[in-house]
């Protein structure tokens, strides 16, 4: 990524998550209704900052194929709903067990595990409250809705995400393959990451050579977020994540260095960029952002 890139990378991912950080504040119910530990305990995880990468990546799909990013928020802030119940559960005690996400004390070491489960359950049904909302897409037919709706549970759900993580836990300690590795990962990170490309390609009414490039370019960037993910766990610098690091070797999860080496791991990331770049060929100058987002998965420090 040249320089100017870099610049203008950086330029559009403030400008976009200072949108979505609104928009988030706006849907979210206040901490002052009852009972108020649910609404502050769903406003801790979601508003605690982070990358916004789903909610982004919907965004300037939609650019992509031609439609307004602000046409989609309203579902780019769903996914982002989604991926922050996974954290919470994920960071729970009979999961990762982790003490600290985005540099503050979790959930559950805040409020506890029972509110963290809940919150995490009320943030999970408010996306696809969102998702359903006719006011805050009303330029979208209903049957885009429903279409966008099914792709969400699913890549959510128990073929998607959920089905992911059932296979990481269940992975813990064992000896996996190179295959069985990238199954987990394609289902627990890369499903929601191609889902949110799809969704604002879908609401924006793409066309399908279009949506089918995404979609290709979704796979590519979910497996090499997850390898540069791993690689980050075992080298990355502690304070830049905002979490700790050594966690992964230390529960004895199945990770890409674990299996392949850093190096390996390291150039299986850059084919898979590589191969998520050419999946753009068909698009202009519309989807730059997109080719800069699969350039800083690649180089990204935390």
């Amino acid at each position: 990524m040249t320089r100017n890139d870099e610049l203008r990378l950086k330029e559009y991912l403030a400008e976009k998550r200072a949108l979505v950080d609104a928009a988030l504040d706006a849907l979210l119910p206040g901490e002052e209704l009852y009972p108020p530990v649910i609404f502050q305990a769903a406003r801790y995880s979601l508003m605690a900052g982070g990358k916004r990468l789903r909610p982004i990546l919907c965004l300037a799909a939609a650019e992509a194929v031609g439609g307004k990013a602000e046409a989609v928020m309203t579902a780019a802030c769903a996914l982002e709903l989604i991926h922050t119940y996974s954290l919470i559960h994920d960071d729970l005690p009979a999961m990762d067990d982790d003490d600290y996400r985005r540099g503050n004390p979790t959930s559950h070491k805040v409020f506890g595990e029972a509110i963290a489960i809940l919150a995490g359950d009320a943030l999970l049904t408010e996306a696809f409250h969102l998702l359903t909302r006719r006011d805050s897409l009303p330029d979208v037919p209903p049957e885009r809705l429903l279409d966008v709706t099914r792709e969400v549970s699913e890549a959510a759900g128990w073929f998607g995400m959920v089905a992911g993580q059932v296979l990481d836990v269940r992975s813990e300690g064992q000896t996996v393959d190179l295959e069985t590795l990238q199954q987990i990962h394609r289902l627990k990170t890369g499903a929601m990451i191609r889902v949110s490309l799809r969704t604002g390609a879908i609401l924006s009414n793409a066309p399908s050579a279009a949506l089918d490039a995404l979609t290709d370019y979704g796979r590519q960037i979910g497996l090499a977020f997850q390898i540069a993910d791993d690689i980050l766990n075992v080298e990355g610098d502690r304070i830049l994540l905002g979490k700790g690091t050594g966690s992964d070797a230390a529960r004895g999860k199945v990770t890409f260095p674990a299996l392949l080496g850093i190096e390996a791991s390291r150039s299986r990331a850059e084919e898979l960029i590589s191969e998520a770049m050419a999946s753009l060929s068909l698009f202009d100058e519309r989807a730059a952002p997109l080719r800069w987002i699969a350039r800083y998965i690649l180089e990204r420090k935390s």
